[in-house]
């Protein structure tokens, strides 16, 4: 079975809606939630997520066997999410082999030119859609 690791952080808004809209698709894998806080945590397996864990060290582990990645583009930032995004953390993720699918958030210090600003809720959409698309394969 495929692994979907949703990460996020703060309150787990993002991360919450992702794995709603995950769970909603009925996708043959299993989401994992993985909060670089508890609050994110909670928010997204309240929201449904099959499994979840808090920090860094969980965040190292399952990235080098996901299949999939989504979260806030800042998750491939060090010290992003207002330092919640640890440098041992942002490697992991940017090294993993699994295909990840970033939601642009224009914060962090980091803005992506020419991608247009949407509500976050398209966002998601488009990312269950991508991940959709990449489990067809």
């Amino acid at each position: 079975m495929k692994k979907i690791v949703v990460i996020d952080g703060q309150g787990g808004r993002m991360g919450a809606a992702l794995v709603s809209q995950l769970k909603a698709a009925q996708l043959p894998a299993q989401i994992l939630a993985l909060g670089a806080n508890s609050a994110a945590t909670a928010a997204m397996l309240k929201a449904g997520a099959d499994a979840g864990a808090t920090g860094e060290n969980p965040v190292v582990v399952c990235c080098q066997t996901a299949h999939l990645i989504l979260g806030p583009m800042g998750i491939i930032t060090a010290n992003a999410l207002l330092g919640e995004i640890t440098p041992r953390m942002a490697a992991a993720v940017s090294e993993s082999p699994a295909q990840k699918l970033l939601i642009p958030v224009n914060r962090c210090a980091v803005t992506v030119v020419g991608v247009e600003e949407l509500p976050l809720g398209d966002y998601v959409k488009l990312a269950v859609q991508k991940v959709r698309e990449l489990l067809a394969r």
